[in-house]
């Protein structure tokens, strides 16, 4: 493999303008299935502000102010609880859930005595003594975190709750139906939500490649973000943008710091569907740094484009891409991949010495954040995809063309202009796929792979 600098210029498209909208025989499909998988009476999942991601996976309904709360029961019976604030926005509501109010869910000072208790909503729903409840979080402990009694991801009201209603029924920790990272139902995309996370990742991408042209030395943090073109896209994490040197480069967003010629900057922005992020230095070009850093590391990203396809174990793909970037010293700082969807990160397998395969349907992220880089020195390229079986890829070509139209466009960038040879599996949802400009103030300068 060669790693060289290339002038290659990015793909355009006309913006995908129409977000999916997935079907309520989709969602309604989808509840039956988690309550099926169970096995117990009633399945509850939690959700609020923070921790959306498994209700709205159920519902279409993200509790954007408050907490709320989902109920699958027996004979279809589905209960969206929810408070003030989510009342007024259950229009939005999928999948033929009742919504009911408790208010004990709205913001403080708000209204809170025209509803129920939650325990007496619960009965009204139809919980009783002696009922077996499955019990899905925000997350869920590994073995060796198992605290001695509870160890449910859900706040301890809900709880409480709920066990005031049961008695003596059973509590089952069932987060991993959802959320497992290879047999959760959320590893395992429809072509709807392949296509309605693509027009997310599509834009963020979209956004990313905007910053990186407006990074200038003299203009503020603040300013260059302001180029991104936000058009109110809901966000999966805060928008980023850091320069300079030294630990407060990790993570930060935007703020006053004016960029400096040979800053090292980082950006990152994730719309529901994707991140992307970029990393690299303020500069028309940077030898030293190419060759020394950007060039294995970006060796470590093709090997991982180049591995990624159904079968391949989280393990095999964590030790191809690790393996070219051990020769500048680097390894990852976190799991070079994982799952994504309305949410930055949902799990994932990858993993050292997790045999678990990727399969068909995952929407995962090329996640390869490098660890062992010197002061005053970042680099991440990355960007969000999916992986799809033949059969997959012939359902999204049919009932989403445009969608496949933009997806089949960058399979070929990124085999012809960039030199990956990436598996006819792998779909590329972001518009710069592997697009990487170490030098900002060179943006069409891209590492490929001669």
């Amino acid at each position: 493999m060669a790693i060289a600098l290339g002038n290659v210029k990015p793909l355009v498209f006309d913006e995908a303008a129409e977000p999916i909208a997935i079907s309520d025989d989709v969602f309604r499909a989808r509840s039956r299935e988690l309550y099926s998988r169970a096995g117990t009476d009633w399945v509850a999942v939690w959700g609020d502000r923070e921790h959306f991601g498994n209700i709205h996976y159920l519902s279409n309904f993200d509790p954007r102010f408050e907490e709320a709360l989902l109920l699958l029961g027996p004979n279809d019976a589905s209960y969206l609880i929810v408070g003030n604030e989510g009342e007024m926005y259950s229009y939005v509501v999928r999948g033929g859930h009742q919504v009911v109010l408790c208010q004990t869910f709205s913001l403080m000072g708000q209204k809170r005595d025209n509803s129920e208790r939650l325990d007496v909503v619960l009965k009204q729903a139809g919980l009783k003594s002696g009922d077996s409840v499955a019990i899905v979080g925000w997350k869920y402990a590994e073995d060796f975190e198992q605290l001695p009694e509870q160890n449910f991801f859900v706040p301890a009201y809900a709880l409480t709750a709920l066990r005031t209603v049961v008695g003596d029924g059973e509590f089952v920790e069932s987060t991993h139906l959802l959320i497992d990272p290879v047999e959760g139902m959320r590893a395992n995309n429809e072509a709807e939500n392949i296509a309605m996370l693509e027009w997310g990742a599509s834009r963020a991408s979209d956004a990313v490649a905007r910053i990186v042209r407006a990074t200038q030395p003299g203009l503020r943090e603040l300013d260059i973000m302001s180029q991104m073109g936000y058009a109110g896209e809901p966000l999966t994490c805060h928008p980023m943008y850091a320069s300079g040197r030294g630990i407060d480069m990790i993570l930060r967003s935007p703020g006053n710091r004016v960029v400096e010629l040979g800053d090292p900057v980082f950006v990152a922005l994730g719309y529901w569907g994707g991140l992307s992020c970029r990393a690299g230095v303020a500069a028309p070009e940077a030898p030293e740094f190419v060759s020394e850093w950007a060039a294995p590391y970006f060796e470590g990203l093709v090997a991982w484009y180049e591995t990624a396809k159904p079968g391949v174990s989280g393990a095999e793909l964590y030790d191809a891409v690790s393996g070219p970037m051990a020769k500048a010293g680097l390894t990852p700082a976190l799991n070079p991949g994982h799952l994504t969807a309305t949410e930055e990160w949902v799990n994932t397998n990858v993993q050292p010495g997790n045999q678990t395969q990727l399969k068909s349907g995952m929407a995962m992220q090329c996640d390869v954040i490098p660890a062992g880089l010197p002061e005053g020195v970042q680099l991440n390229c990355e960007d969000g995809l999916a992986l799809a079986d033949e059969k997959l890829r012939a359902e999204l070509a049919d009932r989403f063309p445009k969608t496949w139209s933009r997806i089949e466009k960058r399979r070929q960038f990124m085999r012809n202009e960039l030199g990956i040879n990436i598996d006819d599996s792998l779909l590329p949802l972001s518009n710069t796929p592997a697009y990487f400009a170490p030098a900002f103030l060179s943006p069409d300068n891209v590492l490929i792979n001669e």
